[in-house]
């Protein structure tokens, strides 16, 4: 890598002067900004229906330390360890203040404090924690609790259930009290001290979550059990460049961010809530799309992590198979068959968009939730996510809402998708949104396929309708309108139709592909969403047009505001707040696009193409088929190891791997621990065994 510094740490001697842009610290069940007064919790949402936002949870932890003297500041995150630290230097002593949101343990979060003597003193050293905590929420009404082992404790639910009759739900917080003050002896020459929080659905989960904090402290394996978590997750995947130092501390960045918005890859409480645009430690009320998961979460997110982690992205999948009956009830109250993802989902899986039109129109949404299924089973291969796991009631019920959401038009001989507003939320209640219509056919032609190798009886009528839907296209400008009636030159909000090529993978000539970036490129609102310019640049990765995807992606870093790398969804620095959809459309645009990697049926696809100061990129712990493995990619070479098999999800068993390459049709083999270089140009992994594949012959 070619950062001098340590690029997983970042470090400033000031604040931001927003503290919107201090860094959230997450572990895909707390989530909290630093020195914020107020956290969330995973699935903890107040207020009915449209009304429906992350419920506000006070946060003791939120103290800052100061000293009487002078001091000198240092503030860090280390993206290694999760951990932030605010060392302030004075007189001849240290003081180190370090957060963290517990990676293996969910519940917990933690301050300590050290401070450290230089020499000797005859004067004792004090520091002041002075906290903005407040026991009380606009969201729950706490009481007080009887103190526990020592730890303060209050409790109280939410005011309002997100469904009418459901259950609001409950929160319980005991913590270590914080004193005013923290004071070295002048005989000691240095001192630390431990405080955590444990935050927790009932009394009897609050009190073992205190238990194993005391536990860890006494054994000494508070601090050392969350850097073994964090160092285990960062074993599986790494993404760097050589050539790119903000290259390379952004995509940095991106992996920690969205990383810390997932469960811990050991959890099995099965309580994962999903991924919102501002992930857990925003979605307050009123504030960062109120903490709803969107498409987000499916197509922008999920697949730069599916890549790695497949635990990770079957934790999605089962997040969305938990709202089934919201979404059955949301395809009744429209008069469809099936299922109808929300636009905006919380618990239920019941529309909580406080605007009836998105939920209403912006059907795109259901495409999107299978396409992470389909990226699953061709990633992973396994089935039992579709049997046990219920993934086939999620794709079967898409394909019959789409089947009875469709029009037949007798004069065009097509089925139609009317009254819909495509990704670009400029239109609505357009008729073929050639974005909605083609992930349609996708999920459709998926259901059949699932159908088929899972021996279900699939109805006719979801191919029929997979065959004949229309998906709009130009025949003298040959290129794509975004939906009936789009005029070529009108204004776009973000990525829409030049999705097609990726990630939905709609077969089509390279001079079409050119002629939609063409077209789109100089209408795309250039303060729009993040996550848009990132799908340019794989189009024009697609065409070889390296320097030309180069300064498209270039535009997202006026999104990254310095100096702990937090995106905003716009970029003037307004939008949604530590913006994990822009980052992960940033961190597809080099995993998808500098690779050319493509998750297919019976192969992992790969097409490389590094710009222009982009000398090398190496992207470790790839997992296909269970195999995990290294790729190193040069401007001449690709190198490919394949590691000690690690095992996979669910019921996926050892594969041995093959490259395929896709001009001359060799194959080479790739054993296990050794490193296989050839010439870089496309090709494929594929099985060795092709009989040995889930898929009907």
């Amino acid at each position: 890598m070619s950062c001098d510094s340590d690029p997983y740490v970042f470090t400033t001697d000031t604040l931001p002067s927003d503290p919107r842009f201090l860094p959230p610290l997450a572990n895909g069940l707390l989530g909290w900004r630093v020195y914020n007064n107020i956290m969330h919790m995973g699935s903890v949402y107040n207020g009915e229906a449209g009304l429906c936002h992350r419920a506000d949870v006070p946060c003791p932890l939120a103290v800052r330390v100061e000293t009487e003297e002078p001091a000198q500041h240092t503030y860090s995150l280390d993206t290694q360890t999760g951990i932030f630290t605010h060392t302030l230097s004075f007189a001849n002593v240290t003081a180190s203040q370090s957060l963290y949101s517990h990676r293996f343990y969910p519940n917990l979060m933690v301050m300590e404090v050290l401070l450290v003597r230089e020499g000797t003193s005859e004067e004792p050293a004090t520091v002041n924690l002075v906290s903005a905590f407040a026991p009380q929420s606009k969201d729950i009404v706490f009481e007080s609790g009887p103190d526990y082992k020592g730890g303060s404790h209050i409790h109280g639910q939410t005011s309002s259930a997100e469904i009418p009759g459901g259950s609001c739900p409950k929160v319980h917080l005991i913590w270590t009290p914080v004193p005013s003050t923290l004071t070295l002896p002048q005989e000691q020459t240095q001192a630390r001290w431990g405080f955590f929080l444990v935050v927790a659905n009932s009394l009897d989960f609050a009190e073992a979550g205190f238990d194993q904090g005391l536990n860890l402290i006494a054994t000494g394996n508070l601090r050392p059990s969350h850097e073994k978590a964090w160092k285990e997750l960062w074993l599986q995947s790494k993404v760097e460049v050589v050539g790119s130092d903000n290259l390379c501390k952004a995509l940095i960045g991106c992996m920690f961010y969205l990383l810390s918005a997932f469960p811990s890859i050991h959890d099995t409480s099965s309580s994962f809530g999903g991924v919102s645009p501002g992930g857990l430690s925003n979605g307050g009320d009123g504030q960062d799309y109120w903490g709803h998961v969107f498409w987000d979460q499916d197509i922008w997110m999920y697949p730069g992590i599916a890549l790695f982690y497949p635990k990770l992205a079957r934790s999605v999948l089962e997040y969305r198979v938990r709202t089934i009956d919201g979404a059955k009830d949301n395809a009744q109250k429209q008069g469809y068959k099936g299922l109808k993802f929300p636009w905006e989902s919380a618990v239920s899986g019941r529309e909580v968009c406080p605007e009836d039109i998105y939920g209403q129109q912006e059907i795109h949404i259901n495409g999107d939730v299978t396409l992470a299924f389909q990226h699953y089973l061709y990633l992973s291969e396994d089935l039992s996510m579709f049997r046990e796991g219920r993934g086939s009631e999620v794709i079967y019920g898409v394909a019959d809402y789409w089947a009875s959401r469709v029009t037949w038009d007798p004069q065009e001989q097509k089925y139609h998708l009317i009254g819909v507003m495509p990704p670009d939320e400029y239109y609505y209640n357009v008729n073929n949104s050639v974005y909605t219509n083609a992930v349609a056919k996708l999920s459709l032609q998926f259901a059949v396929d699932l159908a088929e190798l899972l021996q279900h009886p699939a109805p006719k009528e979801w191919q029929l309708v997979a065959d004949h839907l229309k998906i709009p296209f130009d025949q003298e400008s040959q290129y794509h309108p975004e939906y009936d009636g789009y005029t070529k030159g009108q204004p776009v909000k973000q990525a829409d139709t030049v999705m097609l090529g990726y990630p939905l993978g709609l077969m089509m000539p390279p001079e079409v592909r050119r002629n939609d970036l063409e077209a789109y490129e100089p209408v795309t609102d250039p303060n729009g969403p993040a996550m848009t310019w990132g799908m340019f640049a794989i189009g024009w990765l697609e065409l070889g047009e390296a320097e030309r995807a180069q300064r498209l992606l270039e535009k997202c870093f006026k999104n990254i505001k310095g100096p702990f790398q937090v995106w905003t969804e716009s970029s003037d620095g307004s939008g949604a707040v530590n913006f994990l959809t822009g980052m992960g459309g940033f961190l597809q645009a080099v995993l998808f696009g500098f690779t050319g990697f493509r998750v297919q049926k019976e192969s992992l696809a790969f097409s490389p193409m590094l710009p222009p100061d982009i000398c090398e990129l190496c992207v470790r712990g790839v997992n296909y088929l269970g195999r995990p493995m290294d790729w190193l990619f040069r401007k001449d070479e690709i190198c490919i190891i394949l590691k000690e098999q690690a095992g996979g999800a669910g019921n996926t068993k050892p594969y041995n791997l093959q490259v395929v390459l896709k001009a001359s049709g060799v194959t080479i083999p790739l054993p296990p621990g050794q490193p296989v270089t050839f010439p870089r140009e496309p090709g494929c992994i594929r099985k060795v065994d092709s009989t040995s594949s889930c898929w009907p012959l």
